[in-house]
């Protein structure tokens, strides 16, 4: 099909108010000097949205525009159009007649191509526009990511053996090296999508007669569809990623800990990979470290102006303790690491002891605990500080020990940065005392406890006003912010395609900081509870976890319902 000038797309676009003027022309400019359609030059430099761009195309050529929004395949007609046909032309059967097939591309079909599938499926091809984004979604919906390597596999194997079940033993000599690039591209495909959709962590799971994979995406874990046929192949998976964490692949007794880097987009990723045998193969855990993350701005982590300006003039102090809060999962590494960045120059020594290292730091040196040889936290922290340190990371407080230690060299010249579990801020304080650490000690010590908590945001493409907020949680914001209720909207994510339909995209942390002030040290070493110690931070300007996350539903940042999800324990007005 011969495509229309280039010209209609950009005018269609102008018209509708997606391009200016000097946008129209950039994307001549583009075109005159490479052989590639308007659409295409305008979604490559981000000029217009999938779906604005083409709407226009379709509107160019007189064809009809389907989002396929809720789009659910009959199994029936799938049955009809062979899978290969689907996989090879990238389109989607929508309807099925006796003389005709209507589908749905993301892009204008060549002449060639419809003339094809009419000669091999013997009816009048008839097509529809929708998104790119939106056909490879319905494809890996249907078929299961990775779906056309996964049926290159399985041709090539039968090419090779004409066996039943495909086993695949990349040490041998027949099938290993045939096989080895096609698994290498189906991990690839898998890791790459885990990047793609902003996963922290994937889990492949497998039972009896199937293999799940799993995404956990914005904290919570998500089930990715995977093909039918990827049972008999998990073992070549299993292998693949051993090789590439350079662990032992004949060991499929004992559980393995390994760490794979790679690069996708510039970016450089560290996968922390964890292998555990059971009863139906090796389940394995890859945890995402995106290597940028400790390079976040205080505002790109979720830090308020003033809490931004604190936490840096924390990283500078020569001396003292800083202490990182929250349950497993809140972003705490992320913090600490990017508390360590700030502090770490050229005249400072920083040594950490971590369990395990998640980052490695070029200039920075970092021990790992071992248990199995007494090397532990508080080990190893006598060790560090007679190596002269400036700054010191510990990875946890988890005993009275390292508390002890940790506490004195903050008193003695270190500054310490930590984590610790407790609920809020606050309650670090009663948790170190209760460990033993003398009350005195800590107050001198301590410059700041920090707690967060995760939030998912609003999807930014498609949040709406929240007109469902209670009078209990309205009267609350309106104390929590000091104004009128009626100018607070909360807003929330009603699901679009830039999000898949969740209504929330990315998460940022929600902090809580209690610098310790005079009062509040004197509070310390006077040993209060924690309910008057309370009292006596609210006096000196602390702000609770919830009080803070109502900002961020006041500017839009999350909805009501996550508020609620992240915060209610540490409602204690509500308890």
């Amino acid at each position: 099909m011969a495509l229309k000038p280039a010209r209609e797309l950009g005018d269609v676009l102008r018209e509708r108010g997606v391009l200016t003027d000097d946008q129209l022309q950039l994307v001549r400019t583009y075109q005159s000097k490479q052989d590639h359609p308007a659409h295409r030059i305008i979604l490559d430099l981000g000029l217009a949205t999938e779906q604005e761009t083409l709407e226009a195309l379709a509107a160019v050529h007189a064809l009809e525009f389907d989002p396929l929004t809720h789009l659910v395949v009959p199994k029936k007609l799938l049955k009809q159009v062979p899978l290969k046909l689907i996989l090879h032309y990238r389109f989607i059967p929508i309807e099925l007649s006796d003389e005709s097939l209507t589908v749905a591309y993301g892009d204008l079909p060549s002449s060639l191509e419809l003339a094809n599938l009419r000669l091999l499926l013997k009816r009048k091809i008839r097509y529809v526009l929708t998104t790119p984004s939106q056909i490879e979604a319905i494809i890996k919906a249907e078929f299961g990511l990775g779906a056309e390597t996964v049926h290159k596999l399985r041709d090539t194997k039968q090419e090779l053996h004409d066996q039943q079940e495909l086993v695949f033993d990349l040490s041998d000599e027949t099938t290993g090296k045939s096989m080895d690039g096609t698994i290498s591209e189906l991990v690839d495909q898998i890791l790459e999508e885990a990047l793609r959709l902003r996963t922290t962590d994937i889990h492949f799971e497998p039972y009896a007669r199937t293999i799940k994979l799993r995404y956990r995406i914005d904290g919570l874990l998500q089930t990715i569809p995977v093909p039918r046929e990827l049972k008999p192949l998990y073992t070549a998976i299993v292998s693949r990623l051993k090789v590439m964490a350079e662990l032992d692949i004949s060991d499929r007794r004992f559980p393995q800990d390994g760490r794979i880097s790679m690069k996708s987009n510039g970016e450089n990723y560290d996968l922390r990979i964890s292998v555990l045998p059971t009863k139906h193969g090796e389940a394995l855990c890859l945890r995402i470290l995106g290597r940028q993350s400790l390079f976040l701005a205080a505002e790109e982590l979720g830090m308020l102006p003033e809490q931004e300006s604190l936490f840096h003039r924390l990283t500078r102090l020569a001396q003292g303790m800083v202490l990182i809060s929250g349950p497993t999962g809140s972003g705490k590494t992320t913090t600490l690491y990017a508390a360590l960045t700030r502090a770490h120059d050229e005249r400072r020594k920083v040594i950490t002891i971590e369990d395990p290292i998640e980052y490695q730091i070029e200039g920075i040196a970092q021990m790992q605990t071992r248990e199995d040889i007494g090397l532990s936290f508080a080990k190893g922290l006598r060790s560090i500080l007679r190596h002269d340190p400036d700054v010191v990371l510990v990875g946890e407080i988890r005993d009275r020990e390292t508390a002890e230690i940790a506490v004195r060299a903050a008193q003695t010249g270190h500054l310490v940065l930590s984590t610790l579990h407790s609920n809020d801020s606050l309650a670090t304080i009663p948790r170190l005392l209760n460990m033993g650490v003398d009350a005195t000690v800590l107050a001198a010590s301590l410059n700041c406890s920090i707690a967060q908590r995760l939030a998912r945001k609003n999807c930014k493409a498609c949040r709406v006003q929240d007109d469902h907020a209670t009078p209990e949680l309205r009267d609350e914001m309106k104390a929590c912010l000091k104004q009128e209720s009626e100018g607070i909207h909360p807003q929330l994510g009603a699901g679009c395609l830039e999000c898949q339909e969740s209504g929330v995209r990315g998460r940022i942390a929600i902090y809580e900081f209690a610098a310790i002030t005079e009062p509040i040290a004197e509070a310390i070493s006077n040993r209060q509870s924690l309910i008057q110690l309370r009292a006596t931070a609210s006096e000196q300007g602390w702000k609770p976890l919830r009080q803070i996350a109502f900002q961020r539903v006041a500017d839009g940042t999350i909805s009501l319902s996550e508020l609620q999800r992240i915060t209610w324990r540490l409602d204690f007005t509500q308890i």
